[in-house]
């Protein structure tokens, strides 16, 4: 048994919407790609997972088609998820399939035990040995570097690309959750919706998450507080909104004319198409509160609250939460590969 467990690999894995991460055994995170599969549409053969497969995103002639084979969190095609597991666990191990693992996935909370199930079969056809699911904001909050085991109130909200994962967790255990389909994929939607409104300009989703990663932003005090740091001033910079504001030409196509052009598009734009999402994420956070034990709520009023997540990085999205629930908010180390680092930490002490 000894000899077995020594060939045996640990792995944990941050099965996205949007990204995949892939933590192993002793090596950390060895894979981070999109979670996207281009296939054949007349083979069903896959063409390109991973980044590759993310640069044909509406790009693809009519013989070939970039899937995301997940949605809000859970498998939306089986097969292709698990050519997609399969790849990107060879890839991780360096192609040493050979090798056993045993596997802890990240799932969203309140997941239905068919979708529970559906992970599970995934894993083992990509060669598991063993297979454990852990919820992921229990997963973030091991991932950055929260006691989970003591009986002391933590809450954690984890904005990934199809799912936000808001939690209170004390003893190793999730007191209360809330599981919220409107992540950073439907602020991409969004920005692509409120540009065909107000400019009647049509954008691809890739172009959509360019703009979220330049100029998303979820306040303007994010702004404010920055003029203040660069200039070193304290008066009147609340009005000098011209000199607050950034902005980013991009391009797409008229939807009148059908023919190429390109615009000028502000943060402050970008922060009204995005309020009614985000509005959305702080009522979930507040529903949690509410159904949250007193002595918990104590906890976390005195310890804060933690985002994770690829949606962590909203510019101002900390100060927005913290303005609209009176608790301070912090921003996990490293938001982005929390889940994965949880879930390896949980796999190493199996």
């Amino acid at each position: 048994m000894g000899l077995f467990s020594f060939f045996t690999q640990k792995i944990g894995i941050d099965l996205g919407t949007s990204n995949t991460l892939v933590y192993v055994n002793g090596r950390g995170i060895t894979l981070n790609e999109p979670s996207v599969v281009a296939i054949n549409t007349a083979s069903y053969e896959v063409c390109a997972v991973g980044a590759d497969a993310k640069a044909m995103l509406e790009r693809t002639p009519k013989t070939i088609t970039a899937i995301r084979p997940l949605q809000n969190g859970v498998i939306a095609d089986f097969e292709i998820t698990r050519a997609m597991i399969k790849y990107f666990i060879a890839k991780a191990l360096n192609k040493k399939r050979f090798i056993k693992s045993n596997i802890v996935i990240s799932v969203p909370v309140g997941v239905t035990s068919i979708e529970r199930r559906a992970v599970e079969e995934v894993a083992y056809d990509a060669g598991a040995r063993k297979v454990k699911l852990v919820e992921e904001p229990m997963a973030a909050a091991i991932g950055a570097g929260l006691n989970v085991d003591r009986p002391i109130g933590n809450m954690v909200v984890d904005i990934g690309g199809g799912t936000t994962e808001i939690a209170v967790i004390s003893l190793g255990g999730i007191v209360a959750s809330e599981s919220l389909r409107i992540a950073g994929d439907d602020i991409d939607i969004n920005i692509k919706d409120y540009v065909k409104n107000k400019y009647k300009m049509d954008i691809g989703i890739v172009t959509a998450e360019n703009i979220k990663m330049v100029l998303g932003n979820a306040s303007k005090d994010y702004y404010i507080n920055r003029s203040k740091e660069a200039q070193g001033e304290e008066d009147e910079i609340e009005n000098k909104e011209d000199e607050i504001a950034e902005e980013m030409e991009i391009r797409g196509r008229d939807i009148v004319s059908g023919l190429p052009i390109k615009i000028t598009i502000t943060s402050d734009e970008i922060r009204e198409a995005l309020i009614e999402s985000i509005n959305s994420i702080v009522n979930a956070i507040r529903r949690v509160l509410e159904r949250t034990p007193p002595e918990l709520s104590s906890d976390i009023y005195t310890n804060g609250i933690y985002l994770s997540g690829g949606g962590a990085l909203l510019k101002g999205l900390d100060i927005f939460i913290e303005k609209e629930t009176g608790i301070k908010v912090y921003i996990a180390e490293n938001p982005l590969q929390s889940v994965a680092l949880g879930a390896g930490k949980i796999c190493e002490n199996l």
